[in-house]
């Protein structure tokens, strides 16, 4: 199975087109699936008095509110059809979270055909009925919830009118970055076996090693966030990785699943020539004249293997040589 990889560019952009082409140059190059921003109006999204989170007075000025960080980093209906002719240009998916009614409504006038649901909007229930009304593939960020949620999220979709089989769960935590101990990758596989869905991980820790377990656990979706630079003014760069971190991230993933393989236990292709090397035989370990009985003090067991198995042992015991052999002979 293939995963489809999100390289997450959010607001990494900080405001500038030329910023976010560069972004998604940066996911075509590292093999990324899709680029994905995130579509909001920051009236609409929060109130003028709203305070930032921790990571976000740490990573961006922090005398400036949240809404006036927020309406920095929009992408209006323009930017969008940019970034969107562009990600079409370079042959790779482009993707939007949409975060209120009206950006959900600008997503679906551009033909998106993949709408990413946000962890913050998992508990909107008139925002989730408008989206599920478009049946179209979703994607469902799940930080912050418990199952229960998780549920309902998906039951209001599912009642709207999209296919339990076009929702896929991703689990996250929504701490940037997110400490390793919070990370609780195996309730990825509650969702699984609880909603009978496809599953994914939405990561925010820092380094790549969680999404390649995600993946060797059953993960179809992997979303990361990346940037040009971690240094970058911004609240979410630093949580992010750099173009060769996001590459190697890719190229891991890709690894990964060439490794999974099959459900078979059998010898793969590559190693069928090294049976008869590194297996054993039963061998002369002595000259062994014809007719002489085999004992356990005339053969033992040596490489190669392209003799008679060491499991037949018990067979070969007391049985009659009909040809002479040499020391080290194949039986």
């Amino acid at each position: 199975m293939r995963t489809f990889i999100i390289a997450e560019a959010g607001v990494n952009h900080n405001g500038s087109i030329k910023l976010a082409k560069k972004l998604i140059d940066v996911a075509v190059e590292a093999g990324a699936d899709a680029v994905k921003f995130q579509a909001f109006k920051a009236e609409r999204l929060v109130s003028k008095k709203a305070k930032k989170a921790n990571y976000q007075k740490i990573n961006a000025d922090k005398l400036e509110s949240q809404f006036e960080m927020l309406k920095k980093l929009e992408l209006n209906m323009e930017a969008h059809e940019v970034l969107l002719s562009y990600c079409k240009a370079n042959k790779i998916v482009f993707l939007s979270s949409p975060f209120d009614h009206e950006s959900i409504d600008m997503l679906h006038s551009l033909g998106m055909e993949i709408f990413k649901i946000p962890s913050g909007e998992i508990t909107n229930l008139p925002y989730l009925r408008r989206i599920g009304s478009l049946n179209k593939q979703v994607i469902v960020s799940t930080g912050m919830s418990n199952i229960h949620e998780v549920r309902a999220a998906l039951n209001i979709l599912i009642d709207a009118g999209t296919l339990k089989e076009n929702i896929t769960a991703l689990h996250a935590n929504t701490m940037y970055p997110s400490p390793m101990k919070d990370v609780n990758l195996n309730a990825m596989l509650t969702l699984q076996r609880e909603l009978n869905i496809a599953v994914g991980y939405s990561d925010h820790t820092l380094g790549i090693e969680v999404d390649i377990a995600a993946v060797a656990i059953g993960a179809s979706v992997i979303e990361k966030h990346f940037t040009l630079d971690k240094d970058m003014k911004g609240p979410d760069h630093k949580a992010s990785l750099e173009p060769g971190e996001l590459k190697l991230m890719v190229q891991s993933i890709r690894n990964i699943e060439k490794a999974l393989g099959s459900f078979e236990k059998k010898p793969s292709p590559s190693e069928l020539n090294n049976i008869d090397i590194v297996r054993k035989s039963i061998v002369a370990s002595r000259a062994i004249k014809k007719g002489e009985i085999i004992s356990t003090k005339n053969i033992s067991i040596k490489r190669p293997g392209n003799g008679i198995s060491p499991m037949n042992w018990d067979n070969i015991l007391g049985s009659v040589a009909t040809k002479n052999y040499q020391a080290d002979d194949l039986l």
